[in-house]
């Protein structure tokens, strides 16, 4: 169990932070002691998200940014920069699926969607926020992938495409940000129980968990100094 005093000082970003695994994540961090802001596109989820985090510590605070859009990513680095001066962790959770269908019947517009926010949005959201922890002496990127990102994933090429390709981004922008005292880790999980998407006959009481994502990211971001974890792949206990 993280300790309530381990993040304490530190600053948390946390994309997609108004429900499932994002608001789940941002719980932990600010049972740790991280002052956290959550983001979100939709005002009043972020006002409604922030408010009920804000029961477990006043430490929290929402802003609206969509991660499709560069100016208003590059909003947000604006307003970190002005409001808390440093940015110790980011968590790129934000991430859209698609409909089950086959790769040459889908919308490419569904491709570009699904593209623009797994992928460019991370890319935007590095862009705005690394410069802050390389000014602060270093800090914690942590990019949310999935299992769809290191196996096949028949009827969703798109998305699995695009988490191999957050994945390859991870790898290799984690080697970039090496020298700044900066760890990049991905996340990959299996089946989460959540309103993101359904999963047809699984058992949701053995799939994956919000909090058990969350308790992973909790331990990236309080690991030893002297070393980093690059990857972590999560399946469930009981296959669901």
């Amino acid at each position: 169990m993280t300790s309530s005093a381990a993040l304490s000082g530190s600053v948390a970003v946390v994309t997609g932070g108004t429900r499932g695994i994002g608001y789940s994540i941002a719980a932990t961090l600010l049972g740790a002691g991280a002052t956290v802001v959550i983001t979100g596109r939709h005002a009043e989820r972020i006002r409604a998200a922030a408010s009920q985090l804000g029961n477990l510590s006043a430490k929290c605070a929402g802003l609206v940014c969509d991660v499709q859009d560069l100016a208003s990513v590059e909003s947000l680095g604006e307003q970190l920069s002005r409001s808390y001066g440093r940015v110790d962790i980011l968590v790129n959770n934000a991430g859209i699926g698609g409909p089950a269908s086959l790769l040459h019947e889908l919308d490419p517009d569904v491709w570009d969607s699904i593209f623009q926010t797994n992928v460019r949005g991370v890319f935007y959201t590095m862009r705005a926020v690394v410069p802050l922890m390389i000014a602060g002496g270093g800090g914690h990127v942590v990019n949310i992938s999935s299992l769809a990102g290191k196996n096949p994933l028949p009827r969703g090429a798109a998305y699995s495409a695009s988490k191999w390709a957050l994945n390859g981004l991870s790898y290799s922008v984690a080697e970039e940000l090496r020298p700044h005292n900066i760890r990049v880790s991905v996340v990959c999980p299996g089946s989460v129980n959540t309103e993101f998407s359904p999963h047809a006959g699984k058992d949701p009481e053995k799939m994956l968990r919000p909090e058990d994502v969350a308790h992973v990211v909790a331990m990236l971001v309080t690991q030893r100094p002297a070393s980093f974890v690059s990857e972590v792949l999560m399946r469930p206990t009981q296959k669901p």
